[in-house]
């Protein structure tokens, strides 16, 4: 038995985790932070606490990194993070998801930061902050809209296929740095055979090449020995130590340079007038990559913790996450599965942990930020190298391989679109192909006969594997194992009719519409052209398990009246029953299965049937 202590407070946990459904009819719905803040729990607060400090010592120095893949200024991925942490915590629903800068959108951001020609320029800094602008205000407008399913055509394959390209682009960029030569530009292959070019020429810097050699040693000999121990953080205070102890700058060892101190004041980024359409597009894709990792973050730990979270909502609090980060000069951000695991170890329960890291990170800007200026370059680029490395997950591309060929196709097209075109070319290549495969698949019609499934009430089944299954001669039963919309309606009129044609003794055809849930005019208009040709080759049509959006349409497109009461019903057995009563076929035995019992056949109806035909369609907005 659960005690009563321990229940109240999961029920509690419960009403913090679902705030948006809690005030679903209240003005404050869109601001879960006014639903769960109330019944916080102070027992809660030391894990909210630890789990705070842990994700600022993970975020403050991969957002040094995350700001120096967009090409932008370190502290540009600093102003981030703590204004990023508060606005989730207000707006989010999920209860452990922590948003920040990321390596998904940082990389994308630093490609569009390359096309407009600003990268490393000093003009970088307010071009990404108008990315993060303008990706969260596309966010709120979509979250409002409610159209967060916009996100579910980025599949797992295309997803790790991405993250797997953009992997290895960060880790082609960070190379350089690693080695202390100069970064090559153009294209993935150009870059491979330029730096292989540098190392041929002996061009690496010694000493660079020591401090990046013991930095990803450290990162990864010691998350391998110890995974719950900060080694980024270890190895950035180490990097600066021995900066600062030994002059790695003046022994040619590149260092990130000068970081001001203290948060920003916020306004508007300044950009030129004509890249604004430009920006708002480019805004739009760092959306759509940030949203589907977020949200696949926040699905991950809300299913372990067992809440939910509202997919509209978490487009608003993403979205205002990344106009805070716009308004205060910060990087764009996303929900990052790498800190919110960390907070799930750490045992953090709500966003206050989020709002408590947000804090630690206000201390390190203010306070500490100038002394960042010594960090070599290379413990950065380790860093960056460290962080990505874990997320390029090749076993599920065996597994997707193992599972389906079209999958592991999607992976490998999204990977290697990235690589040969870009981050956002090659996102929109492999949502191109998805969107295709979706139709391609949505178009494959599968028509099946079917039989009476013998000894049990209730079943009818395909042919297809079971040919013992009996049926009754004159009367044939199809079922349309696909929605008929306006890609199938031809197809399945065509296949009909070639079924109907191939048994020519045929009197009666029941076609069972169970898998179709919505109709539009070219579907119906199929049907009428279907039950018109079936009558000019004297063959009834009688319509079995019709959803109820189906029969309204039909009735609005005159069909239902076209085609009678009597001929629409509720189960396959009614309609094959009323078909044989019709055609004088009752007493006709059935082929491979003897005779029908029509005791059989009149349990099912009263099983399943409640009058003897349908009745009118239902209004519009009845549901189904």
């Amino acid at each position: 038995m659960v005690p009563i202590a321990f229940r109240h407070e999961a029920e509690q946990v419960d009403r913090m985790s679902d705030g948006t459904q809690a005030l679903s009819e209240q003005r404050w719905r869109r601001i879960p932070i006014v639903a769960w803040l109330p019944l916080y729990r102070p027992a809660w607060l030391r894990g909210d606490l630890v789990a705070g400090a842990v994700v600022a010592a993970l975020a403050v120095p991969q957002a040094l990194g995350y700001a120096s893949i967009a090409g932008a200024p370190v502290q540009v991925g600093l102003y981030a993070v703590p204004v990023a942490l508060v606005a989730y915590a207000v707006f989010g629903s999920s209860r452990q998801l922590v948003v920040g800068p990321v390596s998904t959108v940082s990389v994308l951001s630093g490609s569009f930061l390359a096309s407009f020609g600003v990268a490393g320029t000093s003009q970088a800094a307010s071009y990404t902050a108008a990315l993060a602008l303008g990706s969260g205000l596309v966010l709120v407008v979509a979250g409002f809209l409610r159209i967060g399913w916009m996100a579910e055509f980025l599949s797992k394959p295309i997803v790790t296929g991405f993250v797997l390209g953009l992997c290895l682009l960060v880790i082609l960029n960070e190379v350089p740095h690693l080695l202390g030569v100069p970064t090559p530009e153009g294209r993935v292959v150009e870059r491979v055979g330029a730096l292989g070019s540098s190392l041929g020429h002996g061009d690496a810097d010694l000493t660079t090449v020591v401090v990046s050699a013991v930095s990803l040693a450290i990162l990864f000999g010691g998350g391998w020995l110890a995974p719950k121990v900060p080694w980024g953080l270890l190895v950035l205070l180490a990097g600066l130590a021995t900066s600062a102890a030994l002059d790695l700058e003046s022994r040619g060892v590149e260092v990130v340079g000068t970081v001001p101190r203290g948060l920003p004041t916020p306004g508007v980024p300044t950009v030129d007038s004509g890249d604004l359409t430009r920006l708002f597009t480019a805004g739009a894709a760092l959306a759509l990559v940030g949203l589907a990792e977020g949200l696949s973050a926040a699905r991950l730990f809300a299913s372990r913790g067992g809440y939910r979270i509202d997919a509209d909502q978490e487009l608003v609090a993403s979205g205002a996450a990344n106009v805070a980060c716009g308004l205060f000069g910060g990087l764009g951000v996303a929900g990052s599965l790498s800190k919110t695991a960390a907070v799930s170890d750490a045992r953090g329960r709500t966003q206050v942990a989020g709002l408590a890291a947000a804090v630690l990170a206000i201390v390190v800007i203010v306070a500490i930020a100038p002394a960042l200026s010594v960090l070599p370059r290379a413990v950065l680029s380790a860093i960056v190298v460290n962080a990505v490395w874990k997320l390029m997950d090749f076993p599920a591309l065996g597994r997707y391989a193992r599972v389906r060929r079209n999958d592991i196709v999607a992976a490998v097209v999204a990977a290697v679109g990235v690589l040969a075109l870009g981050p956002l070319d090659g996102l929109l290549l492999a949502v191109a192909g998805s969107v295709l495969g979706l139709v391609f698949r949505s178009s494959r019609v599968d028509v099946e006969m079917m039989g009476k499934v013998p000894d049990e009430k209730a079943a009818w089944g395909s042919l297809r594997d079971h040919p013992e299954r009996p049926t009754y001669p004159g009367v044939m039963v199809l079922r349309i194992d696909v929605p008929i919309f306006w890609v199938t309606a031809a197809p399945v009129h065509d296949r009909v009719l070639a079924l109907v044609a191939s048994v020519p003794s045929t009197r009666a055809l029941v076609l069972d519409l169970e898998a179709t849930n919505q109709m539009d005019t070219t579907s119906a208009d199929a049907l009428a052209d279907l039950l018109a040709n079936l009558r000019e080759r004297g063959v009834d049509l009688y319509l079995a398990r019709v959803m109820w959006p189906v029969r309204g349409a039909l009735r609005r497109s005159g069909l239902f009246a076209d085609l009678g009461d009597d001929h629409l019903w509720h189960s396959i057995s009614q309609a094959v029953r009323e078909a044989r009563r019709s055609h004088g076929l009752r007493d006709v035995p059935a082929q491979e299965g003897g005779l029908f019992d029509d005791e059989l056949l009149d349990a099912d109806v009263e099983e399943h049937i409640v009058a003897h035909h349908p009745g009118p369609a239902p209004p519009d907005e009845e549901p189904s």
